[in-house]
């Protein structure tokens, strides 16, 4: 067995829409090292999408999931509930940012997270409307597709999608996109779309996943909030990617100094084991009726058990503070580049270990190089490193290293990311 006879078996037994971005088949993986089924040894810069935060086989996460596994793997947390799920619960609301008595539900996926968010918003203030922001990425279902913005590759084919969705820009320094700008679109929404008394809530990454890590300031999100509350809008953070000591703090929003009324969290939660949640204000996640919420495997016993241990990690061995760490060493190195390849390297970003490098030409922002992103991450996989590429004109890489990734293991990816860098331009 190796990688192109398993490719091979895979493009004859999955469909081409699920595709894999390199033909490197797992065989093992500890914290943030990868072994393929031929050996090679990879050096991971994705843990999974944001996934792995505490690191692949984490032996805390690891003792968790195997003692549940002697217990039991399900009931359906609808039928037959387990003290696990309520535990989970409360450590999520605990954590949630602001003094609001918080409650929570458990889904499967990050997208299922988001339609709740809608479906609880609507239930809570009898509003159709919803604003998203261009560059956005909510999910792959007919809703969450709707949110995102972005069409390809997520929307071409797939339509038509909802009604009252509308978007707006998102704020975007590099892009020239001031928040008085954006601010003035939202307004104009109000003017010519949908009026606010009609909108339901406005939902908003504080940073932009598949968007390309552009990052909402604190001054944008307060604004935000107040005009939320103004208009009597429920204001959605999607957490999904920048949860769980991501970003420096447990969630991101929390370093703007507000309180969303709807939270999504998956990705991170659980150490890679799926499971997803809505954490909201008390008032507005009780708004839909008994069964109006759920699924039957949303909130797994397992999933449970998982993300109780990830939020030990974090706690006992610092994650906020060593996402901050960890980004501050990609950024070193990242900067000591630019100052070789001012021409190429247009913008370095980052939230705590979100970390982002812009690709443009000739130094000009309206000029994006999407060619560098996508061969630096296919001559990566050739090279034992694990890269995504991201951003809404597909000239950017992203980093999203295991926040328990080891000092000396990002210095030898990013010696690897810049002999590759350099051989391409």
């Amino acid at each position: 067995m190796n990688n192109a006879s398993l490719q091979e078996r895979k493009v004859n037994a999955i469909a081409r829409g699920q595709g894999n971005m390199a033909p490197v088949y797992v065989d093992r993986a500890q914290n943030a090292e990868i072994w393929d089924v031929e050996g090679n040894r990879h050096i991971d810069f994705g843990a999974g999408i944001a996934v792995v935060n505490t690191g692949h086989n984490h032996p805390k996460v690891k003792a968790a999931v195997q003692a549940q596994l002697e217990r039991f793997t399900h009931t359906c947390v609808m039928v037959s509930p387990y003290e696990s799920a309520v535990a989970l619960a409360e450590k999520l609301n605990a954590a949630a940012p602001g003094n609001t008595p918080k409650k929570s539900i458990f889904v499967t996926t990050g997208a299922e997270a988001v339609e709740n968010c809608v479906k609880i918003a609507r239930a809570y203030t009898g509003r159709p409307g919803i604003i998203a922001f261009n560059g956005g990425f909510h999910g792959r279902t007919n809703m969450t597709m709707g949110l995102t913005g972005k069409v390809n590759p997520y929307k071409i084919g797939f339509g038509p999608f909802p009604s009252d969705i509308f978007h707006v820009p998102y704020p975007n320094e590099y892009l020239g996109i001031t928040e008085e700008q954006a601010l003035a679109d939202l307004q104009m929404r109000f003017t010519c779309d949908i009026e606010p008394s009609r909108v339901a809530a406005i939902i908003i990454e504080p940073v932009q996943g598949e968007g390309g890590f552009y990052i909402a300031s604190a001054s944008f999100m307060q604004k935000l909030r107040a005009l939320c509350d103004e208009h009597g809008i429920l204001l959605i953070a999607d957490e999904i990617q920048a949860g769980f000591a991501r970003t420096g703090t447990m969630f991101c929003h929390e370093q703007a100094g507000i309180e969303a009324d709807l939270m999504t969290a998956a990705k991170g939660i659980a150490g890679g084991f799926p499971i997803a949640a809505v954490v909201g204000k008390a008032d507005i996640m009780d708004a839909p009726i008994p069964g109006g919420l759920g699924g039957t495997y949303g909130g797994s016993p397992v999933g449970c058990a998982a993300g109780l241990a990830v939020f030990d990690v974090i706690e006992e061995e610092g994650l906020c503070e060593r996402a901050n760490q960890v980004g501050a060493r990609f950024v070193e190195h990242l900067k000591g580049l630019q100052a070789d390849y001012p021409q190429i390297i247009g913008d370095i970003r980052n939230a705590g270990a979100m970390i982002a490098v812009e690709f443009v030409h000739d130094g000009d922002v309206s000029k994006p190089y999407p060619e560098l992103a996508k061969n630096l991450s296919a001559k990566a996989a050739e090279n034992g490193l694990v890269l995504l590429s991201c951003g809404i004109r597909g000239n950017v890489i992203r980093f999203l290293p295991a926040l328990t990734i080891e000092m000396e293991i990002i210095d030898e990816g990013m010696e690897i990311f810049k002999r590759i860098f350099k051989e391409l331009v």
